[in-house]
């Protein structure tokens, strides 16, 4: 319960404070002990910080870009990122993942979501003992941890890729001061 109420301060917090900068400009510190919960934090924090650099600047030209007609576009692959996001954080809070349709976002909208979604879900990952207690719920059905792990987590990492790749293509290349190694800027 302390870490729900944690996450709900965190997330109003960041939800009040939009101007400020989103979560994942940097990777902060690590954690000095590795135990489950601070190594599945780290891997969100990894995830969290390719994706603002993958996503950060984007313009429209970037955002409807494709690599063939059939595939996804740059938008629909942030969407679906955005949707991991939210199976991601949702096995964190216990909560069950629903098929609800949202209102209309924008990008920076579901960027910003995302984000926080990130950001609140290793908060939780880093101040827990027992991870095995996060299971991604889809309704009757709990699926453990494990899943979350090569699901959602990676497959929001292999888009990411998708997304700087994407970028590159449409002639708006990631940012050249990224390092990915130290997730740092250099400044």
């Amino acid at each position: 319960m302390k870490n729900i109420l944690f996450c709900l301060f965190t997330i109003i917090y960041i939800t009040m404070n939009a101007q400020e900068k989103l979560p994942y400009y940097e990777i902060s510190e690590a954690s000095e002990t590795y135990t489950a919960g601070t190594v599945a934090a780290r891997l969100v924090d990894g995830l969290g910080f390719r994706y603002y650099w993958a996503s950060e600047g984007l313009k429209e030209a970037d955002l409807v870009y494709k690599i063939t007609d059939d595939s996804r576009s740059t938008e629909e692959t942030i969407e679906h990122i955005y949707g991991l996001s939210k199976t991601i954080v949702n096995a964190t809070l216990k909560k069950p993942n629903s098929n609800e349709k949202e209102a209309d976002l924008t990008f920076e909208d579901i960027r910003r979501q995302t984000l926080i979604n990130l950001k609140t879900a290793a908060d939780i990952l880093r101040a827990s003992d027992d991870i095995s207690q996060f299971k991604i719920i889809f309704g009757e059905r709990e699926i453990p941890f494990w899943n979350e792990i090569n699901g959602p987590i990676a497959d929001a990492i292999w888009h990411c890729g998708q997304l700087a790749s994407f970028r590159r293509a449409s002639g708006n290349p990631i940012n050249p001061n990224v390092n990915h190694f130290s997730g740092t800027i250099k400044k």
